[in-house]
């Protein structure tokens, strides 16, 4: 395995494809990236393994235990190490080969399957055993997030970048619905066949990012101090566009999340049962992969900032029509719809945040997205329980989509250097190659 060659200076067929002399790359041209579309295939095994893997994993739980306290367990064990290694994680992606990071990232959750496997297999599996693995889990979380989100600028030129995380999503959300759904057929041939397949599947990621191409400039080793460890962190705070993107997220999903309610409207309000939950938890999802799917063709090129906002708005529209339905038709409809908003909001906000940000940041930068989509997840989720307790389930999801929209209306005025961002793409700093002229630049291996 050769190491990559560090890039050099652009030569003048890369300067003149710059991105104020390109027209608009169509999605044809996005596929022509090879090392995007390799990259890409890679995320779309691994999500699918590891959305197999987790299923496997609660139903192994509850098998061995039938408590539902263990079962949240699993998913404290898997928040709490992501939490707490997310900047130390952001510190090392910017400092190593990012590409190395997901092909360990993804060799380390097949070695997990692998255990699990070998533990069914022996008669070998407890509680604890999943428990550890479940750290273990939690913990690669926090290195694969920030650099699969600060890897992929690498592979395409700032103009397709948009295109590239929209059609990112689509193969992410592909895969979060077909992942479990894959693994629950398999559960019908045995649960050491879910541990196998998801084995197979991340040993494909690993092989393909191992191959990946792409232009790599080694950085500058710098100590683990507090100062780089936190410059995410500082790097964010001073700069209101990406500020407002991150904060604008983390608001709007811990006031508008109804997630943790679709049992209570299944059941008490919707009367529909066990089959009904499963549609309402997926309609968001498929909602998302639509929208994934049109802005792939189709990428937001103007009033970036306006659309971004009025997209939040929408979400917390959609979420106080669904608070107030009593049709499961129109129910289903409007978390489709706040699906499709939300990936407008992830599409633009990544990409905004990718080209604000330059490439020896984008490690720690993306580190400290991760923990506010986490922490907005899991806080939002908690929110809606306790609201719920106070105000009924009714009274929960309306009050929070209305403090959505308001959030959304705030941030117009809060951050106008945001609302008012009119393009997505910004010179990229000079020393990063990207796309076709970084691999002119460059043709190192991972």
């Amino acid at each position: 395995m050769s190491g990559p060659a560090p890039a050099s200076s652009p030569s003048p067929d890369a300067a003149a494809k710059a991105p104020g002399n390109l027209p608009s790359p169509s999605f044809s041209d996005l596929t022509r990236e090879r090392p995007f579309m390799q990259m890409w295939t890679a995320r779309l095994f691994g999500t699918a393994a590891s959305q197999m893997l987790l299923v496997a994993i609660g139903w192994h739980m509850y098998e061995l235990t039938g408590s539902a306290w263990d079962l949240g367990l699993v998913g404290l064990y898997q928040f709490v190490p992501a939490l707490l290694l997310a900047l130390l994680a952001g510190h090392i992606v910017d400092r190593h080969h990012r590409g190395r990071i997901v092909a360990a990232c993804f060799a380390v959750q097949g070695l997990v399957a692998l255990v699990l496997l070998l533990a069914v297999q022996e008669k070998h599996d407890t509680r604890g055993l999943l428990l550890g693995l479940s750290l273990v889990l939690g913990a690669v979380r926090a290195f694969q997030m920030p650099a699969q989100q600060a890897l992929t600028p690498l592979l395409v030129p700032p103009t397709m970048l948009a295109r590239a995380m929209a059609f990112s999503s689509a193969g992410m959300q592909g895969a979060i619905i077909g992942g479990p759904a894959l693994g629950g057929l398999l559960f019908v041939a045995g649960m050491a066949v879910v541990y196998g397949a998801s084995v197979a599947f991340f040993a494909v990621a690993c092989a393909l990012v191992l191959r990946l191409r792409y232009a790599y400039t080694p950085a500058m080793r710098e100590p683990v101090t507090l100062g780089t460890v936190f410059a995410g962190v500082d790097f964010i705070w001073k700069r209101k566009p990406v500020l407002g993107a991150v904060s604008l997220d983390l608001f709007a999903v811990l006031l508008g999340g109804a997630v943790a309610l679709l049992p209570i409207y299944a059941k008490d309000i919707l009367h529909t049962g066990p089959w009904g939950l499963g549609l309402l938890r997926g309609a968001p999802a498929v909602g998302a992969l639509v929208m994934s799917i049109v802005l792939t063709r189709r990428p937001v090129e103007r009033h970036i900032g306006r659309t971004l906002l009025l997209a939040i708005a929408l979400f917390g529209v959609c979420m106080v029509v669904f608070g107030l339905s009593k049709s499961f038709v129109v129910s289903l409809i409007a978390l489709a719809v706040s699906g499709g908003a939300d990936m407008v909001n992830v599409v633009i906000r990544q990409t905004l945040v990718q080209l604000e940000t330059p490439d020896a940041m984008r490690g720690r930068v993306s580190a400290v997205n991760s923990i506010f989509i986490g922490a907005s997840n899991q806080l939002g989720e908690f929110e809606s329980g306790a609201t719920a307790a106070l105000l009924g389930p009714v009274g929960s999801v309306v009050v929070g989509g209305v403090g959505t929209v308001l959030v959304a209306l705030t941030w117009f005025r809060l951050f106008p250097s945001l609302a008012q961002r009119d393009r997505m793409v910004v010179v990229m700093p000079a020393a990063v190659g990207t796309g076709t002229a970084a691999r002119a630049q460059s043709t190192g291996t991972v």
